[in-house]
């Protein structure tokens, strides 16, 4: 029996792919660099990125949130995961950076357009807008690069490579072994259908949450933090608040969808979703317990306790499924060694039980 991979990634498009991720990252780090520039302490960018609202200066604002580093950290593991990961894992990757990228950098093009942010310092926001545009120009690379990488199957005499040509013949695992055909890096059975869950859970609570605030506010007011509006600016890289939750469920239901149907790319889409939901989920707590909400929580409003709730309910969800989707996938059956043996090829050589006796006579140029 042969072993035959779909999905795969050639040399070319792995190393296409990790360029662009690199990049990716230089780009959101060098802005995390400014902004630490620009900070009068270096402390005031982690409690903006926790929520506090401090200026760094006249004239200017800031450039990033909790997002940003996230995206250089998920660019770098893309990379490393595209160079050394099993063909359909690297291309789950790639894709992942590709989509969470172009779902959370979109919305820029217009919102750093707008003509409410004038009065900060000189080509900040162009150079703003032209960061997110190359970097949906470079997640179009990943999605090309994973497209026209595609190797094809592998055919049944890739698994002969190796085999002295002296010896009697080549012998495959007998069916009984635990040979299943799946793909490499296929999520499990078990942690498939607990990240489905997990995800499930996460993408449900973001989605409930939008929909709460859509029918309170109403559409002229929700739209605001939508699609932007100087009343929603927090950061220039940052998307509206209500479009940055509902791309975060979107991602978390997509990836519980792939998971739940064990797909072989479902594992870094699981790792993104949970952890990105997660991450924010943790900054909310951290900011309500520096302001001493967690401390009143009993008190709290109604919706300030449930707000809260479901804050605690992704951030503990989010992290098991990182936990769950970082463990080793379905190996490649039988090793690289398994696939195809052969006996009779050095002096000694012992024939294995399951296999046929070698010829009484060699073929002609054996």
């Amino acid at each position: 029996m042969s072993t035959r991979y779909k999905n795969g990634l050639g040399g070319g498009a792995r190393g296409v792919g990790a360029l662009a991720c690199l990049l990716m990252a230089l780009l959101g780090a060098a802005w995390i660099v400014r902004d630490l520039e620009v900070a009068a302490h270096p402390a005031d960018l982690w409690w903006t990125w926790l929520g506090e609202a401090r200026r760094p200066g006249e004239f200017t604002a800031w450039a990033t949130s909790a997002l940003d580093p996230l995206l250089v950290l998920g660019a770098l593991a893309a990379g490393v995961t595209a160079l050394r990961a099993a063909p359909s894992v690297a291309a789950g990757a790639l894709l992942t950076l590709a989509v969470t990228t172009a779902l959370l950098r979109l919305p820029l093009l217009w919102v750093l357009g707008a003509g409410w942010l004038q009065g900060l310092e000189s080509g900040l926001t162009g150079r703003a807008r032209l960061t997110a545009g190359v970097q949906l120009a470079l997640a179009l690379v990943l999605i090309v690069a994973v497209a026209a990488g595609r190797r094809p199957d592998r055919s049944p005499g890739e698994d002969l490579r190796g085999v002295a040509r002296t010896a009697y013949g080549v012998v495959h695992r007998p069916a009984h072994d635990d040979d299943t055909g799946e793909a490499p890096g296929r999520p499990r059975r078990g942690p498939g259908v607990a990240l489905g869950l997990l995800l499930g859970a996460i993408g449900l609570a973001l989605a409930a949450w939008e929909v709460h605030w859509g029918l309170r506010l109403g559409w002229d007011t929700y739209r605001k933090g939508l699609l932007g509006d100087a009343s929603v600016f927090r950061s220039l890289l940052q998307p509206p608040v209500h479009w940055h939750t509902a791309a975060l469920a979107l991602l978390a239901l997509g990836a519980a969808a792939a998971a739940a149907r064990r797909t072989p790319w479902a594992r870094p889409p699981a790792v993104a979703a949970g952890a990105l939901p997660a991450v924010q989920a943790a900054a909310s707590l951290a900011f309500a317990a520096g302001t001493g909400q967690l401390g009143r929580f009993p008190v709290l409003p109604a919706q300030a306790r449930w707000e809260l709730g479901t804050a605690l309910l992704v951030a503990v969800a989010g992290l098991a499924a990182v936990a769950v989707a970082a463990r080793p996938g379905v190996r490649r059956e039988g090793g690289e060694a398994a696939a195809a043996t052969a006996y009779g090829a050095w002096p000694g050589a012992e024939r294995p039980p399951h296999a046929p006796p070698p010829p009484s006579t060699l073929p002609p140029g054996w």
